[in-house]
């Protein structure tokens, strides 16, 4: 049953006025909470949460006036006024009695305005005065679809929607929040929408293209309903196509981005800051994350829900059913979630229609959001789970035979080494999830299962002279993961290697926001036996000992769509104690404009490397670090500026730093052309990026600009070039000893430093022109890059000046010309196999010698067969040229919903020297 109305009207009634016509209504509620905006000649008045009978039998009409109507929309009531030529309109409310007052030109009193009492005017895309059922809708569509003049008025109606996004004015059905119906009956989750409960659900329709056009007219119409009961909320979504056309793979969850999709964010703290993002594609195969503001959309989390979709003779439907228990939300009585929902059409150059107008102007997404309401009476549920683990190993690997005392004493001595097999392994653990309150849960684990996720791709390491980044891939640490991050990778989960235990506490409270984490990591005193066996080994303080992980992470939501925070992250280990505290900041200085900063202070008691001293050192050391930015975005234009800095002592060891004793400025600006779907090149955009590092010296290390110009075309198609110009500048007491008296410097020769021009160009191309094929291309070219002259392993030795005269000279770094490739395809012959092959080529030849550094060629072959939703072949072989190694990975997977799943696998590292 619906909810009862909150407030009744009398009879509309007419009079004269001195400047034309009054429309009067009385209601036994105050009426305040209207909502008016006009279109051309028409004028709308509605009331939310109203009842109202017909219109009078009398003549609706006067000085100003043509005509009016009263509907019911959903809720609400609303009332259409037909207005004269040049007729003007105000409203008058007070507290029961609104009055709607239309004079011609030249008669309106001083002070009239289209719009009252400080409410904000509302635009302008028709309204439907008529009540229709979800049913009805359908059947409405579906013959929009094949009427032309339909059609054009479904355009006319998406360009005012577009003019009303302008002005920043949304239609009343889209300012006014959308109210759920409860149902009695919970609808059957299979795909077809055919449920008698649907036609009592709130409806979504009337979206607009928001990429590649803008807030225009969708290709293919678009419903979404909604409803819930005590326990679930309901989603249907009916997509309007030619079935025949629509793309759908029975893929692997969160792999359905290459398919045509649906998706509804969720806001459900109406923060406008954090959102679940839920997509599926046409088969109702799902896909769940999390869109922060400002950090993008992380996919890496699941939840438990249900969904099933089907392809249907007008396109393809979708049903979805989401357990409260499952989000982390606030609801009761006048609550409101933010709501987005958009659609994907991967033939129409990767369209997406959004429900809601998305404006370019504003650089935030999330506050662009409706709203919906009603979710009252919600069952709240303490869930318990409890998930055991059980992971059965053997491993095989080669042992030494020979030891690497004599292996150094006689290098022209190989080890051909003895393949052992170790006995099999139990590793059991579990993992406790407790819904304390719909807004917090917490988290435990003993010795998680992480046998199940994929090996990290095989990169380049030659020639690096900084760690490089890998992204967390491990359930555990995933959910959740975004209450933690900070604009310095202050917390970064993978240095948490092999956990013995691990506790997580999340959640938010009003405008709160916290993140505990605390683990115990028996990574860094593991040792292997064959490691403890070196005769150089002088470690055993440290076998078998654990570090001790703790982070705090604090957040408070201020004002509209700004925050603050706090974070404080400890690792403590043998000789290895890193403290680490700070404060930042995101600001919404106006709808374009966010400022964001972050300044840390560690403090550590660790060895350091003393370059003066050509050692390394164990003592304390304190060190801040800091970063700001300052972003506009416009509907064309846009720029930012921003800085970083770490000093040299800075240490973040739960956290994640490329690198120290450095300050890094940055410029960027953009210009982007309006898009426009039907032509050759839909939209250009002009880029161009300057930055600039120099150490806590004040010495200059590195200079760059860059300028790119890229253009989306036809077919899912998009290319980008850039050329740009710079220079490098390193100090040998970056790689080693700093010279002095009786010390010899890290680089050879007389000069304690080296710097280099640069210059360079690259081209990037990718397209999808169909199903089955997509693929990738980059380029990359750079004359002046510098060789660090570290060797790229038995197949590269050092080829700098001097390593050539001596293979244990100092290091001779120097300019030369790389070469970089990375490419890939992807092909797709049915619904449930794809494969893909990726390569990537790094080549550098020095300028002095004119001999190769290195020439690294690494081919990825990856291949899933995906026989249903949730049972899965996934095979991937890596080949490295430049290690001489290949490297296997198999797994037979079965996970019909998150916590419960089963998985066989094999990995294999082969080499030169055998497995």
């Amino acid at each position: 049953d619906t909810e009862a109305p909150a407030k009744r009207l009398a009879r509309v009634r007419r009079s004269d006025v001195p400047e034309g016509s009054r429309i009067s209504l009385i209601a036994d509620a105050p009426l305040n909470d209207y909502v008016s905006y006009r279109r051309g000649e028409d004028f709308f008045v509605v009331i939310p949460q109203a009842y109202a009978p017909a219109v009078s039998s009398e003549p609706l009409r006067g000085r100003g006036l043509v005509g009016a109507e009263v509907a019911r929309r959903g809720s609400d009531v609303l009332l259409s006024f037909h207005l004269e030529p040049g007729a003007t309109v105000r409203v008058n409310q007070n507290f029961n009695r609104l009055d709607v007052v239309f004079a011609m030109s030249g008669e309106t009193s001083a002070g009239a305005a289209n719009v009252s009492a400080g409410v904000d005017a509302q635009p302008a895309a028709s309204p439907e005065p008529t009540v229709e059922t979800p049913g009805q809708i359908a059947a409405s569509i579906e013959t929009r679809v094949a009427d032309a003049p339909v059609t054009a008025a479904l355009t006319a109606r998406s360009e005012a929607g577009a003019s009303a996004t302008k002005t920043g004015e949304l239609p009343p059905e889209k300012a006014a929040p959308v109210r759920l119906v409860r149902f009695e009956r919970a609808p059957v989750i299979d795909g077809k929408l055919d449920d008698e409960v649907w036609k009592q659900a709130a409806v979504l329709r009337d979206f607009y293209q928001t990429q590649p056009g803008d807030n225009i007219a969708p290709s293919k119409p678009t419903v979404v309903m909604l409803g819930y009961d005590a326990k679930t909320l309901y989603i249907g979504f009916h997509a309007f196509d030619e079935p025949d056309k629509v793309r759908a793979t029975v893929a692997k969850r969160d792999n359905v981005f290459d398919d045509d999709n649906v998706r509804i964010l969720l806001d459900t703290f109406n923060d406008q800051r954090r959102a679940y993002s839920l997509v599926f594609n046409p088969l109702g195969v799902q896909a769940d994350g999390i869109l922060t503001e400002g950090q993008g959309e992380d996919y890496s989390i699941d939840i438990v829900m249900e969904s099933k979709g089907t392809l249907t003779s007008d396109g393809y439907t979708v049903e979805v059913a989401i357990p409260f228990k499952s989000l982390r939300y606030e609801a009761g009585k006048d609550k409101l979630w933010g709501l987005h929902a958009f659609r994907r059409i991967k033939r129409f150059n990767n369209e997406q229609n959004s429900w809601m107008p998305i404006s370019r102007d504003k650089a935030s997404f999330l506050s662009q959001e409706g709203r919906l309401t009603g979710l009252v009476d919600i069952s709240t549920e303490r869930t318990l789970e409890i998930i055991p683990s059980l992971t059965l190993s053997e491993t095989g690997k080669t042992k030494r035979t020979v030891s690497s005392a004599v292996l150094d004493a006689n290098r022209a001595l190989t080890d051909p080494g003895r393949l052992v097999n170790e006995p099999v392994k139990f590793d059991p653990g579990v993992t406790v999830k407790y819904g304390i309150t719909p807004t917090v849960t917490l988290d435990f684990a003993v010795n998680p299962d992480f046998a199940q996720v994929e090996a990290d791709q095989t990169v380049v390491t030659t020639n690096q002279r900084f760690p490089i980044f890998f992204e967390e891939k491990r359930p555990f640490f995933l959910e959740g993961l975004d209450y933690f991050r900070t604009p310095m990778q202050a917390v970064h989960t993978r240095s948490i290697i092999d956990p013995d235990v691990a506790v997580k506490l999340t959640g938010k409270r009003g405008r709160n926001t916290f993140g505990l984490l605390l683990a115990s990591d028996n990574a860094p005193g593991n040792f292997s036996p064959e490691e403890q066996e070196e005769p150089n080994f002088n470690h055993q303080n440290l076998v078998d000992k654990n570090a001790y992980i703790g982070v705090l992470r604090l957040k408070r939501d201020i004002g509209k769509e700004s925050n603050i925070g706090l974070i404080a992250t400890s690792y403590n280990f043998i000789e290895k104690h890193n403290q680490l505290g700070g404060f930042d900041g995101r600001i919404r200085i106006d709808p374009k404009t966010i400022f964001e900063f972050q300044v840390l202070g560690t403090t550590s008691r660790r060895f350091y490397y003393d370059p003066d001293a050509n050692e390394n050192i164990y003592r304390k050391g304190n060190a801040l670090g800091y970063s700001w930015l300052y972003d506009y975005t416009g509907r064309n234009f846009g720029w930012f500026v921003s800085g970083s800095g770490k000093t040299r002592d800075y240490r973040a060891d739960v956290g994640f730093t490329r690198r120290v004793n450095t300050n890094l400025n940055e410029a960027f600006v953009r210009y982007s052309t309006n898009p426009n779907p039907k032509a050759s090149i839909i939209s250009k955009r002009l880029t161009n990026y300057s930055a600039i590092n120099y150490d806590w010296q004040g010495r200059s290390q590195s200079l760059i600009n860059e300028t790119q110009l890229s253009f989306d075309l036809p077919r899912t198609t998009f290319v980008q070039v850039g050329f740009n110009l710079g220079y490098e500048r390193i100090f040998e007491d970056e790689f080693g000893p700093r010279r002095r008296v009786g010390q010899a410097g890290a680089f050879f020769g007389e000069d304690s430093g080296r710097s280099v021009r640069r210059r360079g160009a690259f081209f990037y191309g990718e397209s999808r022109p169909s199903k089955k094929y997509s693929g990738y291309l980059f380029i990359g070219y750079n004359h002046g890059a510098m060789d660090f002259d570290f060797g790229g392993g038995e197949r590269f030795p050092r080829i700098s000046p001097a390593a050539l005269n001596d293979p244990d000279a100092p290091l001779d770094p120097g300019p030369g010309n790389a070469l970089d490739i990375d490419a890939s395809v992807s092909y797709q012959p049915t619904d449930a196999w794809r494969s893909s092959l990726s390569y990537t080529k790094a080549r550098l030849v020095r300028h002095d010698t004119g001999r190769v550094a290195f020439d690294d060629n690494i081919f990825v072959l990856r291949s899933t067969y995906q026989f249903t939703r949730f049972t899965f072949a996934r095979a991937r072989i890596d080949y490295d040229t430049l290690a001489s190694s290949v490297r296997g990975q198999f797994l037979l997977g079965w996970a019909p919903n998150p916590g419960t799943a089963f998985y066989a696998g094999y990995n294999d590292d082969l080499n030169l020297n055998g497995f």
